[in-house]
């Protein structure tokens, strides 16, 4: 075969030919420069703990982290010429470092591997998303407060199936979300704490003979502790796993809301009014505003899931310690940040400016039979007859009212009694959608009461 006819296997993009492949499938500049910033904070501190051991001379120490900072200065100012050929972000960093500062430069991997490196450079990154992500959880919680506080007694149907069920309130409904998203705070908050070991200083996989000082880097990083074992050090990204398993819950919960907003905006229900910030028109029906801010959100979770499965496959075979095939884990992980993040803060600026429809709502609640349960509740509790005996008796009303095209309050006390001779005027206190929702006194219920106690004791955990 000739040289040509092998540079037309590899085809055009690889003209210079395997070593071109080689080249492209080996390096991880293109997507690791994002964790430029981490790099160099992780060498800064292996410096410093180089010269306080005494390892590197001062002098050089000192070159070395001030030149850091100019390669640093460079990067984000886009003015740092990455290079493929060099691999990865450590290598592009050192490199220009080295032409900075000279031959100092080559003194700061002793004591270090880039294996070690690396996972701490990934480490520190996904530890600063779980920050943003707090933050924005933190925003996220505190709209919702809002919006439950403004309708905490704001009576709207409450469904199971997407049938209607009973009548809840506004408040009530949100404060469903508020103890999701409550949730997913507390996951992003329990995996910073479990994740934040430091695996500098375990060198490739099994430690070094220089006497570094581990608790001196990661005390400097901000880390509680260096990681105990080197071989799990280096091999381990259970903590890049558990922050795609959080956002992966999380960004769940963020589609079953939007699911919501999709359907409670529309011409049918009219529950909710989305702003004009977070809605698009038609290109041809004049009438239409989309809301394409909950549909988007709503198709981010299938990007986090696919990236949190991805992860889980390449890691699933791998022997300890290091393998390649651990380049594999950023991309999915950067990729599945910016759309959680995204998408947390999309839903933020959406709750913050939908409006709820009062009347819709209200409308809405008493409508589809939805005080059947009280009026169960009644037989039950004024004469004393076994609930399944009240839920058949209730049932055959419910049919009474189908027949004749009212709800369950229009039934006259007549009708009601054929269904039970004991029924009394006092039963219509109960079939009033208020009265329903203000009966619901128990811990975590609708009544406004309760809501109103699970708002303060939100606002008291977030301050």
């Amino acid at each position: 075969m000739t040289d040509k006819s092998a540079n037309a296997m590899w085809g055009g993009r690889f003209a210079a030919g395997p070593d071109a492949i080689m080249e492209a499938i080996n390096a991880s500049i293109g997507f690791d420069q994002r964790m430029a910033s981490q790099d160099i904070a992780g060498s800064r501190a292996h410096a410093a703990m180089l010269g306080a051991t005494g390892i590197v001379d001062t002098k050089d120490v000192d070159a070395i982290r001030e030149g850091l900072l100019t390669v640093l200065s460079e990067i984000e100012a886009g003015d740092f010429a990455f290079s493929t050929a060099l691999e990865d972000i450590h290598m592009n960093v050192e490199a220009r470092l080295k032409e900075v500062i000279g031959e100092p430069a080559g003194r700061l991997h002793t004591g270090r591997s880039r294996n070690d490196q690396v996972a701490t450079d990934f480490k520190l990154w996904v530890r600063d998303q779980l920050d943003a992500a707090d933050g924005a959880l933190v925003s996220l919680i505190g709209a919702l407060l809002e919006q439950a506080e403004a309708g905490a007694a704001w009576v709207m149907p409450g469904f199971t199936h997407l049938q209607t069920a009973q009548p809840v309130t506004w408040g009530h409904h949100m404060m469903a979300y508020v103890e999701m998203f409550g949730r997913d705070l507390s996951r992003v908050r329990d995996a910073r704490t479990r994740m934040n070991e430091s695996p500098l200083g375990a060198a490739a996989l099994a430690g070094t003979s220089f006497p570094i000082d581990r608790h001196m880097t990661a005390e400097a990083l901000g880390f509680d502790r260096p990681a105990a074992n080197s071989l799990d050090a280096v091999s381990d990204r259970d903590f890049a796993l558990e922050f795609l398993n959080v956002a992966s819950i999380c960004a769940m919960h963020l589609s079953r809301f939007a699911e919501e907003l999709v359907i409670w905006s529309s011409a049918q229900f009219r529950f909710v009014t989305l702003s004009d910030r977070f809605s698009t028109g038609s290109s041809i029906m004049p009438q239409k505003k989309n809301p394409d801010a909950a549909e988007l959100i709503r198709a981010k979770v299938g990007r986090i899931f696919g990236a949190n499965t991805a992860l889980m496959m390449v890691m699933k075979g791998l022997p300890l310690a290091y393998s390649k095939d651990m380049q594999e884990d950023k991309e999915q992980v950067f990729d599945a940040a910016d759309n959680w993040m995204l998408a947390l803060a999309a839903m933020d600026g959406m709750v913050r400016d939908m409006t709820a429809n009062r009347a819709h709502l209200a409308a809405a609640a008493g409508s589809g039979f939805s005080t059947a349960t009280d009026l169960a509740d009644w037989l039950v509790r004024v004469l004393g007859l076994p609930f399944r005996d009240a839920h058949h008796i209730t049932g055959s009303l419910v049919a009474l009212a189908e027949q004749q095209g009212c709800d369950l309050p229009d039934l006259t006390l007549d009708q009601m009694k054929s269904a039970h001779d004991g029924i009394t005027d006092s039963v219509f206190d109960v079939l009033g959608v208020e009265n329903s929702v203000a009966s619901r006194t128990s811990y975590g219920g609708t009544a406004p009461d309760q809501v109103r106690t699970q708002i303060a004791r939100w606002k008291d955990l977030l301050s």
